[in-house]
């Protein structure tokens, strides 16, 4: 079930986003994982935030800020049952484009994102905050490409 964030949501979904980055982004070093933890505790109660529940916790989520994915994170043991791809069906049943940006070194996620239809568009070579992560930039038109 997908659903709209509440407020005492946001706890359970920092841990979620915690273990679902220390599985997968393993080019971060803890430290690295600390302060971006810091900056999500601030950003996430400013993103529109959807919640997929499996038996009334939640499995995964994505944040929006209009059309733009600015996270998308599924915990590890729920990978392949079509989660990340239902809430992006969300997402694209509410904006006609979708954008986002996703770690160079999460091939993972690079290449669930190419399987969904996106495409690169571009790249940088640091993330938003100037840290030396670079990120793929990546865009969904309402026709798929």
């Amino acid at each position: 079930m997908i659903r709209k964030r509440i407020r005492s949501d946001n706890p359970s979904l920092m841990a979620l986003w915690r273990r679902s980055v220390t599985d997968t982004h393993t080019f971060l070093t803890e430290e690295d994982i600390r302060g971006i933890e810091r900056d999500l505790a601030d950003f996430l109660p400013n993103l529109e935030v959807w919640v997929f529940e499996l038996d009334g916790r939640p499995v995964g989520f994505m944040g929006l800020s209009r059309s733009k994915v600015e996270m998308l994170f599924v915990e590890t043991g729920f990978y392949g049952r079509r989660i990340g791809t239902l809430l992006l069906n969300h997402a694209r049943s509410r904006h006609e484009t979708l954008v986002l940006d996703v770690n160079e070194q999460n091939p993972l996620a690079r290449d669930f994102y190419l399987r969904y239809g996106f495409r690169e568009t571009g790249r940088s070579v640091t993330d938003a905050a100037g840290r030396p992560f670079p990120l793929i930039h990546m865009r969904l038109d309402a026709a798929g490409n």
